[in-house]
């Protein structure tokens, strides 16, 4: 009968996710009216106007193309690769390299220019996508597939819910957190199975998630940071969204981006007790939860070094100007970028910290509960 459920859980989720990938967004209007975007191989470049200066390259390079895709398949044009001296935006293409064009065409749809985009990654990265599912599935069978139905049902909840639902106008915190509710729920009834493991492990995630989150509110306000921290936000106020919240944008990525640590916790602390349980069914609430804390304990360490290695990771390289400048430590420290990582990750440590002891106590409950026949 568990194994059942499981099967029909899945079978639900998957046809959910199915109908939120038909779910429009309502910002599918194309920004170039009169263009295409199209796949083309590149078969000769002249790069006799770049402009090298140092290790940055300025002016453009052209480049001879074949459209593979689009209305203009089979056609051959030439196409302009402009270069703004930017290492991280620049590309330069060679003969035999895949790219993403954009095909612009006059007010009879007849293609006039090509503007080179980007090199064509698509296929590697679907390539990648196989290589792993087929790796997941070969390993955990068939968890490896509710892992993957996981994986996906949670990008669709924040590509088609939670981004367009705030762009509208809704709260960004409050779509974050109710993204995040659905996404823990769903995330630990499959790969924990529908039973009271999931149950015991997603009142203690979701408890601890909307504790970080209070505790995030709390320290932003505090520490006075400003939503514009996160990268590329301000542009959306330039885009026409200047009644966006971006501090409760913040404030709703630092709690979203604690809640895979805290459900990976949750879950592991459920399990854990679960097996104590089994193992020793005469074991009275209070020790079960004792049993529950211990490996809490063992997990938050390993836990809040990988939530300070990810924050800090992100911002690695700004902490290197940083000290190639000799720029002083309590300069560094007060920054509104690194105070804003700081909050990301004491906020996230202190919803790891909270996890375990709420888990503990809901899995107690329900694993000493006398079950009536």
């Amino acid at each position: 009968m568990k194994k059942r459920g499981e099967v029909v859980f899945a079978i639900i989720l998957t046809l959910v996710s199915l109908v939120l990938i038909l779910v429009p967004t309502g910002f599918q209007r194309s920004i170039y009216v009169n263009a295409q975007g199209a796949k083309a191989r590149v078969l000769a470049t002249d790069d006799s106007t770049i402009i090298q200066i140092g290790l940055f390259r300025q002016g453009d390079q052209r480049c001879t193309v074949e459209i593979l895709s689009g209305d203009h398949k089979g056609l051959v044009m030439d196409g302009v690769n402009m270069l703004s001296g930017s290492l991280a935006d620049d590309k330069v293409f060679q003969a035999g390299d895949l790219a993403w064009i954009l095909v612009e065409r006059d007010s009879e749809d007849n293609p006039i220019f090509v503007n080179m985009i980007d090199y064509y990654r698509l296929g590697k990265e679907l390539a990648a996508a196989i290589i792993f599912a087929i790796a997941l599935i070969a390993f955990a069978r068939f968890s490896g597939v509710r892992i993957i139905i996981s994986f996906i049902f949670a990008f669709l909840c924040i590509w088609k819910l939670l981004i367009p639902a705030t762009l509208h106008g809704m709260n960004p915190l409050f779509m974050c957190i109710a993204t995040l509710m659905a996404i823990t729920v769903t995330t630990l009834l499959l790969v924990g199975g529908v039973d009271r493991k999931a149950l015991a492990s997603i009142l203690g995630a979701v408890t601890a998630s909307l504790a970080t989150a209070l505790v995030g509110y709390i320290m932003t306000g505090w520490m006075r940071i400003h939503g514009s921290v996160l990268e590329q936000s301000e542009s959306l106020l330039y885009a026409g969204f200047q009644n966006l919240d971006l501090t409760s944008l913040f404030i709703g990525v630092v709690a979203l981006s604690a809640g895979g640590a805290i459900m990976d916790l949750s879950i592991d602390v459920s399990v854990a007790m679960a097996e104590v349980k089994d193992h020793a069914p005469e074991i009275s609430r209070k020790e079960l939860i004792r049993s529950g804390m211990a490996v809490g304990r063992a997990g938050v360490g390993t836990q809040t070094t990988t939530l300070l290695l990810a924050y800090m990771g992100a911002w690695l390289s700004v902490m290197m100007v940083y000290m190639a400048q000799s720029t002083p430590i309590l300069n560094i420290l007060t920054s509104k970028m690194i105070a804003s990582e700081i909050v990301q990750t004491l906020t996230g440590c202190t919803g790891l910290l909270l996890v375990t002891p709420l888990t503990s106590l809901f899995a107690s409950l329900l694993y000493t509960r006398k079950d009536k026949d």
